[in-house]
């Protein structure tokens, strides 16, 4: 199939190398001025991987979305309506909501506290079926053949079915995901505890974080069933299975950052965690579900009031005695 990657970053380029691997027609898209792309072009390699010579770089956006079946979006989540806005006023958006569109990030809108694919519907209109491929992995893995497991979600089955079918692969198997609202929240969410777990890491507490990672999907699944979706979604691969690689692994930018912050170093780490606006939104969520996220909340007061992290994680982790089933 032809495939269209928008965004040639870290992830995007990764996507761009993975669907070539599987035998797809790929073009990956970056923005003229884009050093990313710059680099792409001149060298055909980033800092993670080295593209397939038959992968097509290219900085016509409307050439990638018209020549391709599927539409791959990797970019910041925070900037996605931003971009979908620019796409329709190219007069673009009419022909990418004919594709299929996987979203290949993971977040939650802050000011809104929307999911991406609800902004991608309200750009977008409601005839387009986003999917979110989510799930444990990191590029340096995948790029020396270490195989995971992945979460293909959405509102179609049948579109759901075609893509397990052209993109998984022994490198990579994809499981449906049927809960799309569970898969979105855990997917982001998790990006929220792996920033708790760095700065349990910065203060020499990587003891707790079997218990951050017990009461962080309790809380989780308290936010997922308010909002109507299925807790246990959150005990599959979009949250619990992808705390490995978000709570323990040196690759992790949400846990080095949250690392960084405790051992006042953030202002170096330059690739901003997803983690820092998810924290912001899940607030949002909170006061509008009326669900408590003290996990949530901490790594908020830490990383956006700049409250003291030993102190603010003490407290947590010393609240009053409760059962542990709430």
């Amino acid at each position: 199939m032809r495939v269209s990657v928008l965004g040639c970053g870290r992830w995007g380029s990764f996507h761009a190398w993975y669907a070539a691997r599987v035998g797809h027609t790929v073009t990956l898209w970056g923005r003229k001025d884009s050093a990313h792309l710059s680099q792409l072009r001149t060298a055909r390699a980033n800092e993670f991987l080295s593209l397939p010579d038959d992968v097509q770089l290219t900085d016509d956006l409307g050439a990638a979305i018209r020549t391709a079946e599927i539409v791959i979006i990797s970019i910041h989540a925070q900037a996605l309506r931003s971009f979908l806005c620019d796409l329709c006023r190219q007069g673009l958006g009419e022909d990418l909501a004919k594709k299929i569109v996987i979203l290949c990030m993971k977040g939650i809108e802050i000011g809104t506290g929307k999911r991406l694919t609800t902004v991608v519907h309200e750009e977008l209109g409601d005839g387009v079926k986003p999917v979110v491929w989510v799930g444990p992995g990191h590029v340096q893995d995948f790029v020396r053949g270490i195989p995971n497991c992945m979460v293909l979600a959405g509102e179609d089955r049948e579109t759901l079915r075609t893509l397990v079918d052209v993109l998984g692969s022994p490198l990579i198997r994809f499981y449906y995901g049927d809960d799309l609202l569970g898969t979105e929240v855990g997917a982001a969410a998790k990006n929220v505890v792996g920033l708790a777990a760095g700065m349990l890491d910065g203060l020499d507490y990587g003891s707790l974080k079997g218990a951050l990672m017990a009461r962080g999907t309790r809380e989780l699944v308290r936010l997922v069933r308010a909002m109507g979706g299925d807790g246990e979604t959150i005990y599959g691969l979009s949250h619990l299975g992808d705390y490995e690689a978000t709570l323990f692994s040196p690759h992790s930018n949400n846990r080095r950052y949250g690392e960084a912050v405790v051992r006042g170093t953030a202002e170096d780490f330059h690739k901003i965690a997803e983690g820092v606006y998810t924290a912001e939104a899940l607030m949002s969520l909170s006061a509008a579900y009326n669900v408590d996220l003290p996990i949530s909340a901490t790594v908020y007061e830490i990383v956006t009031r700049g409250k003291d992290p030993r102190e603010q994680l003490t407290q947590l982790f010393l609240r009053a005695t409760k059962s542990e089933k709430e």
